[in-house]
């Protein structure tokens, strides 16, 4: 498909689709089926019920759950009303749901039922309109649409308005909610041109909808005319099956999926080779496991590398760069990637200098939802003023302009291609009145990427197991926080200053369980 050079929103795009081949396949979950033409119905209906109970163009809504035709539906519908869409993680805690609820505003939240029974009794905004998922629920969501041939009142969309708000993880207060405008969908859908999407293409999609690892695929598949295939939970000889069964062509994973379905006894036993595009983000994709799966599984192989806030990204076609899988890449087209010391200063380019990443692009946050003082916590300006976003990630450039990431300079440890914040999962700890003191570092794990462990000082003659504790802990923490391991401990490495020497800890411990 060919994408003009000016600014197109996603519903009207969707609407071009469904008049040129309304027929076409846009959305399949198992056996349910939505073509262009019935999903710019499904989208108008939405939009026209949305506007009914006054909600206000540049407002929220909320959803939750596993993924389904449904959750896309009542996306891409509240796009069409001006509203932005709020994905939230069915694995977080009923209170960080409850708070990441309240602080969007949302007037609506549609979910599943899981998500339904986790939010009782929670203290929720009053007059929140309330729907479900499930079409046999009497709060369904299909018995809360406008009826069939509605049509909403027209939304002029803004490249600068708010597209969608995705929350970072976090156990305490609530979560920063990262405001991703319009514009900067627009520009992955324009970058994704090079990367074979249009009508053809049948897009698997096995990560959750509510993060933005999956939406960078989704929002290009649709754009141009694909058909996306989700699998609400993934696993390794479902998603093959799947794959081969739809033919699909493009793909998202994240690097513990990839492994998992290099180490099925049946990878080998499948036809993949329809695949022509497979991406990966979100965490550290060692080059033996870049090299593995472009020895076995056909069509190319593109790492990305970025942050939900945008700012720049890189990208490595591994398939055209073997010998540069231990990298991330090079800066994307239109994407200006530079490193800066601890006090801030750029540092001149070349091989040796290592310093903090910061990127600049079209593809760039709006801000924090709310949180002005976090959002220039994230920003550098360079010396004519132009706006960038830190990274917290430690890198240098080798001599061909590619980026080697050294180390993170925030202790954020990425499990299963989501991050997880150590301070969020210490504050916890330091509830417990039996702890003194903690530390939580990732580690090394086959099935996760990297997992949390953490280190605990107990306080004297306290009692109780480290068993006991981690499980503690683990109640109230959300699915994709919890520890693997705790070890008590009678001390912490600390430096001359008294910093945490959290390195020691790692090398201490060794690889965590699987």
């Amino acid at each position: 498909m060919n994408l003009p050079d000016a600014f197109r929103s996603l519903p009207d795009l969707i609407r071009d689709h469904a008049r040129t081949r309304p027929d076409a396949p846009a959305l399949t979950t198992g056996d349910d089926v939505l073509s262009y033409g019935a999903l710019d119905g499904l989208m108008d209906r939405v939009a026209a019920a949305l506007q009914r109970d006054g909600a206000p163009p540049g407002g929220t809504v909320a959803i939750c759950g596993a993924a389904c035709n449904a959750y896309l539906v009542l996306f891409l519908g509240a796009l069409r009303a001006g509203l932005a869409a709020v994905p939230l993680a069915p694995g977080s805690t009923p209170e960080q749901l409850a708070g990441m609820v309240r602080d969007c505003g949302a007037g609506h939240l549609f979910s599943d039922a899981s998500t339904a029974a986790a939010l009782a009794g929670q203290p929720l905004p009053p007059g929140l309109e309330r729907r479900r998922f499930d079409d046999d629920a009497p709060e369904s969501w299909r018995r809360w649409l406008a009826p069939e041939g509605s049509a909403p009142q027209p939304v002029v969309l803004q490249p600068d308005q708010a597209f969608n708000i995705i929350y970072s993880s976090g156990t305490t207060g609530t979560p920063k909610g990262i405001v991703q405008p319009h514009a900067m969908r627009w520009g992955q859908v324009r970058r994704a041109a090079t990367a074979g999407y249009g009508p053809e293409a049948v897009t698997l999609i096995a990560t959750p909808l509510y993060s933005n690892t999956t939406l960078v695929v989704v929002v290009p598949s649709i754009a141009h005319g694909g058909h996306v295939v989700l699998m609400p939970k993934f696993d390794a000889a479902g998603y093959l099956a799947l794959a081969e069964r739809h033919r699909a062509t493009h793909t998202m994973l994240v690097p513990v999926q990839y492994r998992r379905l290099m180490e099925s006894p049946v990878f080998d036993q499948h036809d993949l080779r329809s695949f022509r595009f497979k991406a990966c983000t979100s965490a550290p994709f060692p080059a033996v496991l870049k090299a593995e799966v472009l020895r076995r599984w056909p069509g190319g192989l593109t790492e990305y590398y970025g942050m939900t806030e945008g700012g720049g990204s890189c990208i490595l076609p591994c398939h055209e760069h073997p010998d540069k899988l231990h990298t991330v890449g090079r800066p994307a087209e239109g994407h200006d990637i530079r490193l800066i010391d601890e006090v801030g200063r750029e540092l001149p380019p070349g091989p040796d200098t290592m310093g903090e990443v910061v990127g600049r692009s079209p593809s760039m946050m709006t801000g924090y939802h709310g949180q002005p003082a976090k959002t220039r916590e994230a920003e550098w300006f360079d010396a004519e003023g132009r706006r960038y976003i830190r990274t917290g990630d430690v890198g240098r450039f080798d001599a061909d302009g590619f980026l080697i990431l050294m180390d993170r300079r925030k202790d954020v440890i990425i499990s299963g291609g989501f991050n997880v914040y150590p301070s969020d999962l210490e504050a916890v700890l330091r509830e417990h009145p039996a702890v003194a003191d903690v530390a939580v570092v990732g580690v090394p794990s086959a099935r996760w990427g990297e997992t949390p462990v953490a280190f605990v000082v107990p306080i004297a003659g306290a009692g109780g197991t480290a068993d006991a504790l981690r499980d503690w802990a683990n109640a109230r923490l959300g699915k994709t926080q919890r520890l693997a391991d705790l070890r008590l401990c009678e001390a912490l490495p600390r430096s001359a200053i008294g910093k945490v020497l959290k390195r020691d800890l790692r090398e201490a411990y060794g690889s965590a369980p699987a």
